[in-house]
């Protein structure tokens, strides 16, 4: 009986510990859908979030607080798990771990596992055979090496989710509050500045790829929210999709070769962040851009000298360039309870930079 509770706690001890390995150091996707990260964060998001959906309204405070506690709870369960396993094995293996008073039990077991993984060496629990040693080794070590790789974890974590929002607050002046892509080329014409479309295209394939690879790695990082509730990653990937689409359906003079690399990169990251995040696509159920808004925005873009090309057959291609990624989008919006981004401006609204918490002051 003994045995089968040994062997139960050390599938414990490494279950957690190659969950934790995926997570935290294989630099690659886990497509397997039976994993410990997954279910806690399948589970967790689904009670946080149940909160915010069927309140009056989205709380984007609340919903931004997950994010980081769910890492510390993540890392808390792994931490639990590992002390629980090795107490289950210490147990299995005889319960030869004693109080200083020569008592024996589960619960010392377990008090001796959380004091070894821990590394505190209180001296009030000794264990008494070489077995019982072996296994207070083993789990000391696991304890230091667990301890210094979430020492580790964290900093690269913040610095990927830092170097997202950079370029997501650098899109406040560019393409307004929340990003749109009407606004993003209206604004290049209006400065005669349509020549910074090329770098700035460039610059953001780069982003995608890099959102790409920080997501699959780091997934925590999707519940990760902006700064400000008007701006987020999904909302900033979704404009620049729409931008690329729209220069290359016809935007006279706008470098098409950069804007179909951002759409195919951006394309690919999104139906795979959709694909690990287990959402599928779903197809919006109001149009983001009615045939009838097509000739506004041609009279938009031509106002501030942006022309697009005559041709009839506009609505129709970009409707087919957006049919390839706003299912994707769309999903993980409503996973993430997050808002896409309009593609017409708005006159009346206000940049963040143009906003502050005195204005009724000012």
């Amino acid at each position: 009986m003994r045995i089968v509770v040994a062997l139960i706690g050390l599938l414990v001890v490494v279950t957690v510990l190659w969950d934790a390995f995926e997570t935290i150091i294989l630099p690659r996707r886990v497509n397997r859908q039976f994993r410990l990260t997954r279910l806690f964060y399948r589970g967790t998001w689904m009670a946080w979030s149940s909160v915010a959906r069927h309140g009056k309204r989205r709380h984007d405070t609340y919903l931004s607080l997950y994010g980081p506690l769910s890492l510390i709870v993540l890392l808390v369960v792994w931490a639990g798990g590992l002390i629980l396993g090795f107490g289950i094995l210490q147990w299995g293996c005889g319960s030869h771990v004693l109080t200083t008073d020569g008592t024996r039990s589960f619960g010392t077991d377990l008090y001796a596992s959380g004091t070894t993984f821990f590394t505190l060496g209180l001296g009030d629990v000794i264990p008494r055979n070489t077995l019982a040693r072996i296994v207070t080794v083993i789990e000391a070590g696991v304890g230091f090496g667990f301890l210094g790789l979430v020492i580790t974890y964290l900093p690269i974590l913040y610095q990927a989710f830092s170097r997202r929002e950079v370029a997501i607050s650098l899109l406040d002046a560019r393409a307004g509050s929340p990003p749109r892509a009407v606004e993003l080329i209206r604004r290049l014409g209006e400065y005669d500045d349509l020549a910074s479309l090329r770098p700035l295209l460039l610059e953001w394939e780069r982003w995608c790829g890099e959102l790409l690879e920080s997501l699959l790695s780091y997934p925590s990082l999707a519940y990760f929210r902006s700064q400000h509730d008007n701006q987020s990653w999904l909302a900033a990937l979704t404009m620049m999709l729409d931008a690329s689409a729209l220069v290359l359906v016809g935007v006279e003079g706008a470098p098409a070769g950069p804007a179909r690399l951002v759409f195919a990169m951006g394309r690919h990251a999104i139906v795979d962040i959709c694909q690990y995040l287990d959402t599928p696509p779903i197809k919006p159920t109001a149009d983001r851009l009615p045939p009838d808004e097509v000739a506004r925005m041609r009279a938009i873009l031509a106002a501030d000298g942006v022309p697009l090309r005559e041709d009839e057959t506009i609505a129709a291609r970009l409707r087919e360039l957006r049919h390839l990624y706003e299912p994707f989008v769309n999903g993980a919006a409503i996973r993430l309870l997050l808002t896409l981004p309009p593609w017409m401006p708005d006159p009346d609204a206000k940049d963040n930079w143009e906003t502050t918490a005195w204005d009724d002051v000012l």
